[in-house]
């Protein structure tokens, strides 16, 4: 099951698997918080960008590629807001750990998406502002360093304490 699925509360941690679930929803509408307002800030500025005298000048395939980029920040949006309208149609239906569960999968699909739209707006905007061969390999650098402190990090210290015999506390 994923990291968001019900187990045996950690030792030390004395809560019934509602409070268990009270408390991992908090944590995860925090994180949420957290990345929609960076979330909001992008894509409002992406929908700006169209308005701008600037826009006219690009080429066809300029213009192509932002309505991707405009396309993958809605996507993102919609889908880190996700969490709080399936907990809306779920709440008082003694369902809290499932939905606990698909908030976490749409939240990480929400990262993902970010990790889409933030190359994509890279992409975008430093062609404008470079204009040279060095963008991609900037860009590259960006979304290697966004996968290995988004992911493999992560991924690396939850393998390394599970694999230490440490119980995941969730």
């Amino acid at each position: 099951m994923d990291s968001m699925g019900p187990r045996q509360a950690a030792p030390g941690r004395a809560e019934s698997p509602e409070e268990r679930a009270d408390r991992r929803w908090n944590e995860l509408l925090q994180e949420v918080r957290v990345v929609q307002t960076g979330v909001q800030i992008l894509f409002g500025f992406l929908l700006t960008v169209v308005f701008t005298p600037r826009f006219a000048t690009l080429p066809p395939g300029g213009k192509t590629f932002y309505v991707v980029t405009v396309l993958l920040g809605a996507a993102t949006t919609g889908t880190l807001i996700a969490p709080v309208t399936f907990h809306r149609f779920l709440t008082g239906r003694r369902l809290k750990p499932e939905t606990v569960v698909w908030a976490s999968r749409l939240a990480l699909a929400g990262i993902v998406l970010l990790l889409a739209t933030v190359t994509s707006a890279l992409l975008l905007i430093l062609r404008i502002a470079m204009d040279n061969a060095a963008v991609p390999w900037v860009v590259a650098g960006l979304v290697a360093w966004f996968l290995f402190s988004w992911f493999a990090l992560p991924a690396w210290a939850r393998h390394r304490h599970s694999a230490a015999g440490r119980p995941s506390e969730g």
